[in-house]
């Protein structure tokens, strides 16, 4: 049961006799203040001549002149319009149905615009859309004031005409001369900018378009052209499956392009009695992994005999193969997949095409119903031979121009070098870029782009679904669209807008309303599944095993959730946004499993801080050094192996305080992201921004539950008796529920609006998305990598990753043979051992509201207090930073402003310059230094839907409330829900009333506005 399960965020806790944990556990905050920074040291204080009275003469004059000052705040001008714009009305949002299509992120937004700037991004519920936590962030990117402003020449500013008319000249001589241009390009997926491309190569002959992933899924897009036809990658729908076996797919990542979870979700819905299976085959702790029933742990060369002996084990046949540590799980995971037949499914990421084609051939031989071969999508593009290809020719002297767009290859590259010098040996090199990178920097025209906030366009993420881009804002800077260029050059007077319409008018309407289209920002059409033709599996498993080279140490390299493949890594949100396992902000490691870090000799030892500190290491890959790479020791990685992301250490248009961690992509030798690798222990301490043992909170069975769909469906069970719990106390020498007794006079909340939270643990993937759109929606600062390091990040909502092992019979067989003198061998001595492979569950924090607030209660001066509706309300100018409701607090979810974090050198992040501060939302104001904040339920926003509706009205309509609030419409698996308890109607009502229903610490009385859903594993083999 439950109480059998330890959870804990750090392998320091689970050294009982650690000080650390108990000590961070205890104090108020993690560090001291500072004092001596601002009185000065003991020597100084003690030569001082003010004397007493003097001192208190200075101050009482001081607190009065603060105060004077304090009744006037800054002044600040504004300009009303002479000619108000038709579609703006001050005060009030505008939405626009838009996409983003970067090349790696792929999404039907909803963009949120006040008097013109874009402030937030929603997901288009109407186009089926979702959100990731760099989607949230992109519109930040829109105003990084180090874009490129204008159009450069050899570094050199140009005017559009004359840049124009240099590249027009230069082509038609290269024309004239039968030379081959090159136009490379990231992944489309954008139908009339590839028919645009195709007219540009008929208007200058000798064209070649080279599409180019930094992180590639050529191999499966080889594999599934062969077999059915089309380069395209195929779809699944995880609601669809019964059991679903993953080797090295993160799927719930970026894998693909991403926009998998919302359906894997839906298949595991708990109130339905029913959820799928999900077996995890992987080497890095992933997202993915972490979500899984079952995960087993293997090196990447094991990965792929797994996946052979898997196939064996499915279909009676006998490919050749090699044995795996954990082929009686392969054969459990055969069994299952068998069982489930055509709901059942297999993914994979193993970069391979042979591996590839044995997938396909075993989700055919299963009759799955879960892959999709008619909604394949287009959301990866990249030909690893072509690039490879473009770059030979390129130092042969056989390329004439290169065109580049949404591509930055030159930090990307493992070989970059190799492509810089075969670049200044072609006529005409072209980069579009949004800023000056590393690609723009060695090319002889840097052309500014516009974001894609700024721009028109169209995407086709799946076989029969059309989106469009559209403008929300002017161009900020002097910027053309790729797209416009390309119809000049090809002789044509036309603008992209009236060839984006016309070709849409002729390809993909037929007749229906482009103003329709435009309005919900999708446009589908039925399509058909693809005929499969026969696969050599034999011949594919007999290549797959000559060619797999194992190692003693394998790396793996991947995207973080927050950085991606690094395009917005001048981002302050993502960069400060923790990753959902390690819990560190601001850099990229390299992870290692315990076992292997003690035999290495890495460590990463805690300081009273709650601080991580770790050692550098050298990292070879093919005789390529990577120097200093900090080394962090993850649970649940695989012995053997190793973990690094990629999108770090981008040195060209970042701010300095951006300029971290290394870049990885150094490594990925022949665009391959496994490489046999070799580490050497070098020396330095790194200072990580971690956050694993901040917020710590004792009582974990409290703050966490979880059972299985086992329990949960046994209806002899109790729920408040057996796995969902409720604290018993004592009253009248009888033991009741912590329910039944208060100390807190009943009030009626019956009356009016109630707003509660509810959040399912089930359906949390811990994806971030929530915490990137409360930072858009509520003005929250960056601090960066020191303030985060010190416990002082300014999150609002925060996700807890917690770890977890049984203590079985097997553990306590395991303390009998353990070999030592000591007496103090206890329960968590045991966990070392399943902390090799330990649970994940994520469980996102914020203020609980509580109707019976501990911090209301100490406020000196009432800056803290209920509001009517349940939010737990904060009057900043009231609050004089005693931080008394922090030390009362025992969610540790109030955050402090230990300084001014906007317009202050010191944090120079998007606060702190004036295209920055354009993303600000004014409905909400920007703390000031000495002032509490936390989680305010979105209170501008929920008013503004009460009033919406008393202006037309109406009553508030289901889900209207759910929609408004940052989190919560920023969550796309439904993991959030948001709503008024005094609704019916609302979906909040039903989830208050289900068994799952608890809230954190329940037995200290707040009663908590926050409701959390109990974790459900389906541990049950199908």
């Amino acid at each position: 049961m439950a109480s059998n399960r330890k959870y804990w965020k750090s392998v320091e806790e689970l050294n009982e006799n650690s000080s650390i944990v108990a000590k961070l556990e205890e104090n108020e905050f993690v560090s001291d203040i500072a004092t001596d920074e601002f009185l000065g040291d003991k020597e100084t204080l003690e030569e001082s001549s003010t004397s007493r009275r003097d001192f208190l003469k200075y101050v009482g004059f001081s607190t009065a002149a603060a105060s004077l000052a304090a009744c006037e705040g800054p002044v600040r001008k504004s300009i009303p319009y002479v000619i108000k714009p038709e579609e703006i009305t001050p005060g009030i949002a505008n939405y626009y149905a838009s996409t983003i299509a970067d090349g790696y992120d792929f999404a039907n937004v909803l963009v949120k615009t006040r008097e013109g700037r874009p402030i937030l991004i929603k997901p288009n519920k109407l186009a089926n859309g979702s959100t990731n936590a760099r989607v949230q962030a992109s519109v930040l990117s829109l105003y990084d004031s180090l874009r490129l402003t204008g159009p450069k020449v050899n570094g050199n500013a140009i005017s559009w005409s004359d840049a124009n008319g240099q590249i027009k000249a230069t082509l038609a001589e290269l024309k004239n001369k039968g030379e081959k241009v090159v136009v490379l390009t990231g992944t489309l997926a954008s139908p009339s900018t590839e028919k645009l491309i195709a007219n540009f190569a008929a208007a200058n002959g000798n064209v070649q378009h080279v599409q180019y992933d930094a992180l590639s899924e050529s191999a499966t897009l080889d594999a599934f052209q062969e077999v059915y036809g089309t380069r395209a990658l195929p779809n699944y729908d995880f609601s669809d499956a019964s059991v679903i076996v993953s080797i090295g797919a993160d799927f719930l990542g970026d894998w693909q392009g991403g926009g998998f979870e919302k359906s894997y979700t839906a298949g595991r819905q708990v109130a339905t009695g029913k959820m799928s299976r999900h077996i995890q085959i992987e080497s890095n702790m992933s997202l993915t992994g972490s979500n899984a029933d079952k995960r087993i742990v293997l090196k990447p060369s094991e990965q792929i005999f797994a996946l052979i002996n898997l196939y064996n084990a499915v279909t009676g046949e006998n490919l050749p193969s090699k044995a795996t540590p954990k082929d009686a799980d392969i054969k459990n995971a055969a069994k299952q997949l068998k069982k489930a037949g055509s709901k059942a499914v297999v993914v994979t990421g193993i970069q391979d095409k042979n591996a590839q084609l044995i997938a396909l051939a075993l989700n055919n031989a299963l009759a799955s119903s879960v892959m999709d071969t008619a909604a394949v999508k287009y959301t990866r593009q990249g030909n690893d031979a072509d690039v490879q290809q473009l770059i030979a020719d390129m130092k042969a002297g056989k390329v004439g121009a290169v065109i580049s767009y949404g591509a930055n290859p030159v930090y990307t590259l493992a070989n970059s070098a190799d492509f810089v010098a075969g670049l200044k040996k072609v006529k005409l090199s072209v980069a579009f870029a949004s800023s000056e990178d590393e690609t723009a920097s060695v090319a002889q025209y840097a052309l500014p782009t516009p974001h894609y906030l700024e721009a028109w366009g169209d995407v086709q993420i799946s076989a029969g679904s059309y989106s469009l881009t559209q403008p929300t804002i002017n161009p900020l800077f002097d910027t053309k669209q790729f797209q416009d260029c390309l119809l000049d050059w090809s002789g044509s007077s036309e603008a992209y807008y009236d060839f984006l319409k016309n070709s849409w008018a002729s390809d993909v309407l037929n007749g229906t309303s482009w103003n329709q289209a435009l309005h919900d920002g999708l446009f589908t059409t039925k399509v058909e599944e693809l005929a499969a033709k026969s696969i050599d599996v034999a011949a594919a498993a007999s290549a797959l095993k000559a060619e797999t080279k194992g190692g003693a140490f394998e790396l793996t390299l991947f995207a973080s959730t927050a950085i991606g493949d690094g395009q917005q890594a001048n981002n302050p949100w993502l960069q400060e946004l923790p990753d959902p396992l390690t819990r560190a902000a601001w850099d990229n490691y390299l992870t290692i499993s315990q076992a292997d870090a003690t035999a290495l000799g890495f460590s990463n030892p805690i300081q009273d801080n709650g601080a991580i500190n770790g050692d550098y290491a050298n990292v070879t890959v093919g005789g390529t050094i990577l120097e200093n790479v900090p080394v962090l020791i993850q649970p649940g990685q695989a012995k053997g192996s190793f973990g690094l992301a990629v999108g770090y250490g981008k040195t060209k248009a970042m701010k300095s305080e951006m300029q971290v961690g290394v870049n990885a992509y150094t490594l990925a030798k022949g665009l391959k992201l496994v490489q046999v690798a070799s580490v050497e222990k070098v020396g330095g301490t790194h200072k990580f921004a971690c956050e694993q043992l901040q917020h710590t909170i004792a009582g974990r069975y409290e703050i966490l539950k979880e059972t299985s769909l086992t329990s949960y469906n046994d209806s002899s069970l109790d729920p408040k008796e057996s796995w969902n719990q409720v604290t018993k106390v004592s009253l009248k020498h009888e033991e009741v529920s912590v329910n039944d007794v208060d100390l807190w006079d009943d009030q009626d909340r019956s009356i009016g609006h109630h707003f509660n939270l509810s959040i399912d643990l089930s359906d949390c993937t811990g994806c971030g998305a929530c915490v990137v759109a409360c930072h858009a929606e509520n003005n929250v600062p960056v601090v960066g990598k020191h303030e985060v390091r010190v416990g002082r990040d300014m999150h609002w909502l925060r996700i807890d990753r917690y770890y977890s092992s049984e203590l079985d019979a097997t553990s306590e067989e395991r303390t009998e043979n353990v070999n030592t003198t000591s007496d103090s061998v206890s329960d968590y001595y045991n966990l070392e051992v399943p902390a090799e492979n330990p649970q994940v569950a994520f469980q996102p924090v914020m203020c609980q509201h509580c109707n019976h607030a501990p911090c209301e209660t100490v406020c000196p001066v009432a800056a803290t207090s209920h509001g009517r509706q349940g939010q737990n309300q904060m009057a900043y100018n009231r609050c004089v930073g005693t931080r008394y409701c922090a030390n009362n607090c025992p969610y540790r979810v109030r955050r402090f402003n230990w300084f001014k974090y906007n317009e202050n050198s010191e944090f120079d992040f998007n606060m702190n310059d004036d295209y920055g501060k354009m993303v600000l939302n004014p409905d909400v104001v920007v703390r000031s230094r000495g002032v509490m904040e936390k989680c305010s339920f979105c209170i501008q926003a929920t008013q503004q839907v009460i009033l919406n509706a008393k202006k037309d009205g109406r009553k508030v309509a289901p889900g209207e409330f759910n929609d408004a609030v940052a989190c919560s419409s920023a969550c796309t698996t439904g993991a959030l829900v948001f709503g008024d308890v005094n609704e019916e109607k609302d979906e909040i009502v039903e989830k208050k009333a289900d068994k799952r229903m608890y809230r954190l610490l329940e037995a200290i009385g707040t009663d908590n506005n926050v409701l959390y859903q109990v974790k459900v594993r389906n541990t049950e083999e199908a």
